[in-house]
């Protein structure tokens, strides 16, 4: 993960990156106060960029988007069993 003032890129590596990235897009529309999210997959990775106004949004949106992937994670891998 990157830090960057109030800007975070959170890279996660996975083989079912756009099976992940398709699960949290729909998130995109539910709007977390003072934060702007873009996910995208991209060899093997699930790469999450949010903006915030300030920390605490960003600490928001960090910890929502970390608990989604992981959830699409574990999802897709009970799928391919």
């Amino acid at each position: 993960m990157t830090l960057a003032g109030d800007r975070a890129e959170l890279r996660l590596r996975t083989g079912d990156a756009a099976v992940v990235a398709r699960a949290l897009s729909p998130e995109l529309s539910e709007h977390i106060p003072r934060t702007s999210v873009r996910i995208e997959a991209l060899d093997g990775e699930v790469i999450i960029r949010v903006e915030a106004d300030d920390r605490n949004a960003l600490r928001a949106a960090l910890n929502s988007y970390i608990r989604w992937a992981s959830v699409a994670e574990d999802t897709a891998t009970e799928a391919r069993k």
